[in-house]
């Protein structure tokens, strides 16, 4: 393969000249660039690029607005990596929900960079592997050989429970659905389970985010068009709509439909058949259509950005999914799920997660959701050293500032200790002990805190956190 190409956005000179001084060491093409403004230009024009590392604060357009903007250009745009400064984590979590795929914090080890790039080239490769077979039987659709089943929706909360009763009930009809809920909930497997559960299983399920493709393709795509019915249209062309015909056809990010598209979905849904580009009869099709959204489509009825007509013809049956920091029972049997998709993808026998593990991913807010639980148990497991097994030492440095105490301070529970009698309270003497054996490992190392965090088996930024909470210099 040849080298990743990297494009780092930052309107701080310095930084922008290390990290292409170092990337380049480390085997890496990287362009570079001063604003939002001069990224998108760069990936429009220069790209395509495998990874973008951008700030989220710079003047003019922030990282947010250029990372947002960024995915319209559909699968031109990179997998993005966003740097925040200390103290801006709601920045950094914001740049999650609006497609960035990891972040690192200022200021950072360049290694520590270096290795975020490599994992997501990682995952980017074997993504392309997995799909190359698909892509060859369906170039144009984002269609998957099988859509997930409702057995292949991993609950134990009593929300996502009542979903599947929902799906059940909804799918042997015809009834136009509208999926709702945060960025990585699992919006297209309830799509897909839906569809699974229908009379139409045994057709196409095809599906399309509409913020993904460029507003002046996406009518052809979803509607197709004829030969001569613009510039670059050399032959006919079948619209989405003829492909899904007996199947489904999932509409994923349906906010994103500009105004004007909005007019003829509602057209094909009402009447049954789609106009293709530059025909002068429409072609009757049969579809069952499933709507999704992590938008708040009663604002943008107010501020006419969503046809109000097309919103209720959609919202016939609403299912909103509910984000994973509201339902922390899935939390376990999704990461053993995941670890058992994970033990099948790089052909081991076996990877097994600690409790302790899954019980602080438990006590995590989850912000990305479901995709984000994915690949932070993809990450520790690719960074452990347990020969398959993961532990809480492998999690990274977004779990280290939680409490290490997963039913809260229960000090006032129990009486105080009396004069001269030995404080049993479990977590005050964990805490000491963890205390000691930190000044420890600091003693042995001469004070290096990068070494003693490897002799205590936690990262550097766990036991900066530690450093802190104990008040250790």
């Amino acid at each position: 393969m040849s080298s990743p190409r990297i494009l780092v956005v930052d309107d701080e000179e310095s930084l922008r000249h290390m990290l292409s001084l170092f990337l380049s060491k480390e085997g890496f093409h990287v362009w570079t660039a001063a604003s939002g403004r001069e990224g998108l230009e760069a990936l429009k024009n220069g790209g395509p690029f495998d990874v973008c590392v951008t700030d989220v604060r710079m003047a003019g357009m922030d990282g947010l607005a250029f990372i947002q903007e960024a995915q319209r250009l559909g699968e031109r745009a990179p997998t993005f990596i966003a740097m925040s400064a200390y103290g801006d984590k709601q920045l950094a979590i914001e740049a999650l929900r609006r497609g960035a795929f990891d972040y690192i914090s200022k200021p950072f080890e360049p290694g520590e960079l270096s290795l975020k790039l490599r994992l997501v080239v990682e995952r980017k490769e074997l993504a392309s592997a997995a799909r190359a077979p698909v892509e060859r039987s369906a170039s144009r659709a984002e269609r998957r050989a099988g859509p997930a089943t409702l057995a292949e929706i991993v609950t134990n909360s009593p929300e996502m429970q009542a979903i599947a009763k929902t799906i059940r009930r909804v799918a042997p009809f015809p009834t136009t659905v509208l999926i709702t809920g945060e960025t990585g909930t699992g919006k297209e497997r309830i799509a897909g389970a839906i569809h699974a559960e229908s009379k139409r299983a045994a057709a196409p399920f095809v599906a399309v985010n509409c913020g993904a493709i460029p507003e002046q393709l996406l009518e052809g795509e979803l509607f197709g068009h004829i030969k001569g019915a613009f510039t670059d249209a050399q032959a006919n062309r079948v619209g989405l709509f003829e492909t899904a015909s007996g199947g489904t056809l999932f509409l994923d990010e349906i906010a994103e439909l500009p105004v004007h598209l909005q007019v003829k979905l509602l057209r094909a849904l009402v009447e049954g058949e789609v106009k293709p580009l530059g025909a002068q009869r429409p072609v009757p099709v049969d579809v069952r259509v499933l709507a999704a959204t992590s938008r708040d489509l009663p604002t943008l009825l107010k501020e006419g950005r969503f046809r109000e007509d097309l919103f209720h013809r959609l919202n016939v049956v609403p299912i909103h999914v509910p984000p994973l920091r509201d339902r922390p029972s899935d939390v376990a049997p999704l990461v053993m799920h995941f670890a058992a998709i994970l033990t099948k993808r790089f052909g081991l026998e076996k990877i097994e997660v600690s409790p302790d593990a899954i019980a602080l991913m438990e006590r995590y807010p989850w912000p990305g959701n479901v995709r984000e639980l994915e690949n932070a148990l993809e990450r520790a497991f690719v960074l452990s050293e347990g020969g398959g097994r993961i532990t809480e030492a492998d999690l990274d440095e977004r779990f280290a500032a939680l409490d290490t105490d997963p039913i809260g301070d229960t000090d006032s529970m129990v009486p105080p200790a009396a004069d001269g009698e030995e404080v049993l309270t479990l977590r005050v003497r964990l805490a000491e002990l963890e205390k000691t054996m930190i000044k420890k490992a600091l003693e042995r190392t001469r004070g290096n805190r990068s070494r003693a965090s490897v002799v205590l088996g936690i990262s550097h930024r766990a036991l900066l956190y530690k450093l802190k909470e104990y008040g250790i210099s």
